[in-house]
This record gives structure tokens, C-alpha cells and sequence, in this order.
């Protein structure tokens, strides 16, 4: 008896365009990433004395990352669209729109007037604009995770998933790169030219997105009329206890990078203004290594389920809170490289690396976007207030509080993923290992090229 995909159905050993999707998703993530995370530089290193000139030094502080939360603030209202859209008219559409509205505001971004040259506008513009991204950034992932995994073979979807993710690292490696070339250039121009150099970024990777074709498992519950009328709505009465579960999953990831890399960075080079250009250089290579760990991290949750990896990651997290600040406080170097690799390059990147299908996979297709960007966006606006919450409770208590704020958000992670079922356990791999088998050896025996690929997953219901 014949195996292979049924006429109209998905193949469980994924599209023809699973690599070259997944690889314009991970392009996509990557820019979207450089775009955000290099707003975060520069509110971590020139935004307080730019923007912000007539507060003392500590209020510049807070009042630089309170505009970075703003934009995490919007990423919710972002996730929810996008999520609806993507759920009702296509998953596409939303990853190059999202493209065009951040790419745009980050380069205006780079092109604002500053608050010597215009007073309170110039904060109120910047703001404007800080919203503008938050939406992009809030609307792009749920898109680009689902269409990478919904084109994956199934039992591969872990890693396909991963490699939007591993987008994450190498956009802030470019932001971090270009950051510690232009701190080498004169006045402005030190935090103006990675904003518009976005530009170029942007247009290459829509390009790629351009062409793109659309989710097989989206296009299946369309034509069998299986999608939501209202995809939002369905997720929030149907699937609110996954989104409660994806937000607790989320948080400890938000709060271990923007803890580390916008906090962190502002602390060193507050103390230690010498140690700047090694710690900008810190989060580069960390993010180098980020990307690799990443897609490591995703393709191994194929091989032994999802929570085994998250769990050692949250549980490293926990381990790893006070001796961070503990490394940082000596201002050698080489300690300072090591937090950096650490909190970014390990504990981060192993968590992001899992997120891709675990996430995904605690919603069924029709409101799949919108609940795991919802849940996502809403635990990243938590996230966002990581630097602003760590810089007043430093000012308050000294480091510890800082550290405090991260052992915090690594407990609800892991009391998170204890809660969760396994998405991707021994029986549900064996079964997909099966039907993939199945249809390789029936597209043999059809004369059809097999795809050397994956399958359905736990949360392909």
C-alpha cells in the first residue's frame, strides 16, 4: 500500500522549499534583530546624552531604556496582528510587510534630529519611531517561525525551526559588529550610521522574502476551510492556557538577553568606560557563537524531545545569575569576555534554539501565529523592561539587585517549562520516523527523487 502524501495533502518529508524558506526566514529574523537590538545599543551607549541632555547622568539612564521599553510595549499589539493576518490571509504577506514598516523607521531613526538641534521633539520623534519597530519586530516572528517549521519534514522540525532563530544572534552580531566599527567615527555619526546602513539589509532580504511561497499547511487548512474567522479571538477562548505557557517560557529568554546584552553593557562601561570596546566585542563574538549553538540546540530537540534542553538551560540561568556580576566587577577583560559568552553565547542561544518548535507546537494550525506570537510578544514586552527594572534596583541596591532580577526571570521559566508536556516525545518521534520511512521508500518505488528531509510534528493537529 502506497504511503506517499495524498494529491493536495502535505508530504511528511516537507516542501520543496523547506531549505531556501527557512534559510529567507532566518535573513528576515536577522535584520528585523540587527533593526531592535541596535536600538538597544545605542539607548545602552548614546541615547541617554543625546536625547536627554539636561537630566544628570542616572536619570538620562532610565529615561534612554524607558524609549527602548516602549517598543517592547507595542510588540503585543505587533504579535496580535501579525498573528491574525498570518492565520487568516497567509503567512507571507505579514513577513514582508513587517519588513518594509522596520526597515523604514529604523533608518529614520538614524536620520532624527537630536535634542540640541530641536529641543523635546527630538525624544517624542524617537519614540514615534521606537513604536513603529515595536510593531514590525512584534508582527515578524510568528510569521517567519511557522513558515519555517510548517515547511520542514516533520521530524526534522526542530532544527528548521531553529534557523529563524539562529537569525536572532546573527543580527545582533551585525548590530554589534557595525556599533564597535562606528564607535571608532566622529560625534553622531558614531550612532547614526548602523541605522542607515539597515537599509541595505533590508532590501536584500526583500528580495528573498519576495519569493517566497506560502506555508503547504496553511494552504491546507484554507482549502479544506479549517481555518478561523477570527484567528485572535479562537486563540484567546480556546488556547489561553498555551499562551499563559508560552509567556512563562519566553520571559526567562527575554530577560537573559536584555539583561545581558543592554544592561550589562551599560553597567561595564558606566564603571569601566575602557572596557567598552571589549564588551561591544564580547557581544559580537558571543553572538557568533550564538548562531551555531542555536541551530545545535533546535536540530538536538529532534533527537531527545524539547523540555531537556530548555530545563538544563533554565536551570543554568539560575547557577549563572550572581556570578556574572561577580566576573564583571573584577573589569578584567577576559572574565568580561567570558559573562558575555556565557549569558549569550550558551544559556541564550540554547533556550532560542528550543523556542522555534517548542512554541509553536502548543497551538494547532489555524491559530497557530497568532497564539505563539501573542504569548511571545507579550512575554518580550516583560522582557523589554529587563535594563530599566536593572538600573533602578542597582541604583536602589547595588548589583545584587540586578542579579536578583535575573535568577527571577530563569526560576518562571523553569517553573514554566516544568508545567509543559512534552510536545515531542519517544512515541511521537518513532511515529513520525515511521511515516517517514513510509513515503521515502514509496517515492523510491515511484522513481521519485526522495526529499532528504523531516516530518509532521506533535503540534500539527
Amino acid at each position: 500500500m502506497s504511503t506517499s502524501a495524498p494529491a493536495g495533502r502535505r508530504s511528511v518529508l516537507g516542501s520543496k522549499d523547506r531549505v531556501k524558506t527557512a534559510v529567507a526566514a532566518g535573513l528576515g529574523t536577522s535584520v528585523e534583530n540587527y533593526d531592535f537590538i541596535a536600538y538597544g545599543t545605542a539607548s545602552a551607549l548614546y541615547f541617554g546624552a543625546v536625547f536627554f541632555p539636561e537630566s544628570d547622568r542616572f536619570v538620562g539612564t532610565l529615561l534612554s531604556f524607558a524609549t527602548l521599553a516602549v517598543g517592547f510595549v507595542m510588540r503585543p499589539l505587533g504579535g496580535a496582528i501579525g498573528g491574525y493576518f498570518a492565520d487568516k490571509v497567509g503567512r507571507k504577506p505579514v513577513l514582508v510587510t513587517a519588513m518594509l514598516v522596520m526597515g523604514a523607521a529604523t533608518f529614520l531613526i538614524g536620520a532624527l534630529p537630536t535634542y540640541e538641534q530641536v529641543g523635546a521633539l527630538a525624544p517624542i520623534l524617537l519614540v514615534a519611531l521606537r513604536m513603529l519597530q515595536g510593531l514590525a519586530f512584534g508582527a515578524e516572528w510568528g510569521g517567519a517561525i511557522t513558515m519555517a517549521y510548517e515547511h520542514a519534514p516533520w521530524h526534522r522540525r526542530g532544527m528548521y525551526a531553529a534557523i529563524p532563530q539562529s537569525g536572532n544572534p546573527l543580527g545582533i552580531a551585525l548590530a554589534s559588529g557595525v556599533f564597535a566599527w562606528s564607535d571608532t567615527l566622529d560625534g553622531n555619526w558614531q550612532w547614526r550610521t548602523p541605522f542607515l546602513l539597515s537599509a541595505v539589509l533590508v532590501i536584500v532580504a526583500l528580495i528573498v522574502r519576495s519569493r517566497l511561497t506560502e506555508s503547504p499547511e496553511f494552504k491546507e487548512a484554507q482549502a479544506s476551510g479549517k481555518t478561523e474567522k477570527n484567528p485572535l479571538l479562537a486563540t484567546l477562548a480556546g488556547d489561553w492556557r498555551g499562551i499563559v505557557r508560552v509567556i512563562a517560557l519566553r520571559v526567562v529568554e527575554s530577560f537573559a538577553y536584555y539583561s545581558t546584552a543592554t544592561y550589562l553593557l551599560n553597567y561595564i562601561t558606566e564603571r569601566h568606560p575602557d572596557l567598552r570596546p571589549v564588551a561591544l566585542s564580547a557581544i559580537t563574538a558571543a553572538s557568533v557563537l550564538a548562531m551555531a549553538v542555536t541551530f545545535l540546540a533546535g536540530a538536538l530537540t529532534d533527537r531527545i524531545g524539547r523540555r531537556p534542553i530548555y530545563i538544563t538551560a533554565c536551570t543554568a540561568a539560575i547557577l549563572f545569575a550572581f556570578p556574572m556580576y561577580l566576573l564583571t566587577n573584577s573589569a578584567r577583560p577576559a572574565l568580561v569576555v567570558t559573562v558575555f559568552i556565557i549569558g549569550i553565547g550558551l544559556i541564550h542561544a540554547s533556550l532560542t534554539g528550543t523556542q522555534g518548535s517548542l512554541l509553536t507546537e502548543q497551538f494547532r494550525t489555524a491559530t497557530r501565529t497568532s497564539g505563539a506570537s501573542l504569548g511571545y510578544q507579550v512575554a518580550a514586552a516583560i522582557g523589554g523592561f529587563a535594563p530599566l527594572l536593572a538600573a533602578a534596583l542597582v541604583g536602589a541596591f547595588g548589583w545584587p539587585g540586578a542579579a536578583l532580577l535575573y535568577l527571577g526571570a530563569a526560576l518562571i521559566g523553569l517553573v514554566g517549562i516544568l508545567a509543559t508536556k512534552e510536545t515531542w516525545g519517544r512515541q511521537e518521534r518513532e511515529r513520525v520516523l515511521r511515516l517517514v520511512a513510509e513515503e521515502g521508500h514509496a517515492q523510491i518505488a515511484a522513481g521519485t527523487p526522495v526529499n532528504a528531509v523531516l516530518p509532521p510534528s506533535p503540534g500539527s493537529r
